[in-house]
C-alpha cells in the first residue's frame, strides 16, 4: 500500500446511508464523526417526499425546549467545509437516509454537486452482516472499479452480482462522470445485528485514515468497542449454543488467517460463506460494489 494517502480530502467525497448497507449503524456513526471533527456544514438537504417512502423511513416527532412538537423528516444531506470559517477543512460528506425512490435521478443530482465542488475521488462506506466473530478485529473488504485506485492500494474489482443499495447506483453514476470511486465496508457479526457496533466504526475510522490521512478523535469509541465486545461475551456465556458457534467462527477466521493458510483453504472458506449466504448482497469480497 502506498505510504502517502490518495484521498486528499478536499476533493474526496465520503458516502454512507442508514438501512440496509448500515449494519451496527458502523458507517453512517463513523461519516457523522468526521462531520462533527471538522465542522461540515450543509450545503444540500434532500427531503423532497417524492424520494422517501414514510412507511419505510418514518420521520420522527420531537419536543423542543419550549415544549413544541416538532416533526423531523427523513433526508439526505451533501457537507462540506465551512466557506465562512477561513478556507475551511476537511472532506465533502454525503449522509442521511437511503431514499425509496428515484434512486438515478438522485445520483446524479449528488454527482453534479460533487463535481461542482471539485470532486474528483469518492469513497463509499458501508457495513454488512456476515458470519464473522464479535472478538476478532473486524474485517474490512475493499473494492474498485478504477485501475489506479487497485495498483496503488492493492485491492481487487468487485465480482458480486445481485441486488444493491444506493451506494452502488451513486457509485457507478460518479465513476462514468470521471469520479475515482473506492467501495470500503465493514464486516459485522450477524448475531449482534440489532445493536450499534462501535468496533466496526472504528474499523471504518482506521481504513479511513489509511486513505485520506482524516485523523479523527476517538472519543469514548474505544471504550464503547470493549464494552461492547465484554457484553456480548456475557451473552454467550449463558447460551451453551450460542457459544459453540462463536468457538466455530473464531476456528475459521483463524485458519483462514494463520500464516499457514494457502490458498486452496481460503478459497474453501469463502464457498462456503457464499454458499451458506447466497441472499445477503455483501456475501462476496468487496460488498456490492
Amino acid at each position: 500500500m502506498t505510504e502517502r494517502p490518495i484521498f486528499e480530502p478536499p476533493h474526496t467525497l465520503l458516502v454512507a446511508t442508514e438501512g440496509w448497507s448500515d449494519a451496527g449503524e458502523a458507517a453512517t456513526s463513523a461519516l457523522r464523526m468526521v462531520v462533527e471533527h471538522f465542522g461540515l456544514v450543509p450545503y444540500e438537504v434532500i427531503s423532497d417526499e417524492a424520494y422517501f417512502d414514510y412507511q419505510v423511513t418514518r420521520p420522527f416527532v420531537q419536543i423542543e425546549s419550549d415544549g413544541s412538537r416538532v416533526i423531523s423528516w427523513p433526508d439526505i444531506t451533501l457537507f462540506g467545509p465551512d466557506r465562512h470559517e477561513g478556507d475551511g477543512e476537511g472532506p465533502f460528506v454525503i449522509l442521511g437516509a437511503e431514499p425509496s425512490r428515484m434512486w438515478r435521478q438522485l445520483a446524479d443530482q449528488m454527482v453534479l454537486q460533487a463535481l461542482s465542488q471539485d470532486v474528483d475521488q469518492m469513497v463509499l462506506c458501508g457495513a454488512m452482516l456476515a458470519d464473522v466473530p464479535h472478538s476478532r478485529p473486524v474485517r474490512m473488504l475493499s473494492s474498485s472499479e478504477d485501475q489506479e485506485i487497485r495498483e496503488a492500494l492493492d485491492v481487487e474489482r468487485s465480482s458480486y452480482e445481485g441486488p444493491v443499495g444506493i451506494l452502488s447506483v451513486l457509485g457507478l453514476q460518479a465513476q462514468e462522470s470521471g469520479i475515482a470511486v473506492m467501495n470500503l465496508w465493514a464486516q459485522v457479526p450477524h448475531y449482534v445485528h440489532t445493536s450499534p457496533s462501535p468496533k466496526a466504526t472504528l474499523a471504518i475510522l482506521d481504513r479511513l485514515h489509511e486513505l485520506t490521512g482524516i485523523d479523527i478523535p476517538r472519543g469514548s469509541l474505544l471504550e464503547q468497542a470493549e464494552v461492547w465486545e465484554e457484553n456480548i461475551d456475557s451473552l454467550a456465556a449463558e447460551d451453551d449454543d450460542m457459544l459453540a458457534y462463536i468457538h466455530q467462527l473464531e476456528k475459521q477466521r483463524d485458519t483462514v488467517e494463520s500464516p499457514e493458510a494457502s490458498g486452496d483453504a481460503i478459497a474453501k472458506e469463502f464457498e462456503r460463506y457464499l454458499n451458506k449466504r447466497p441472499d445477503w448482497p455483501g456475501g462476496v469480497a468487496g460488498g456490492e460494489g
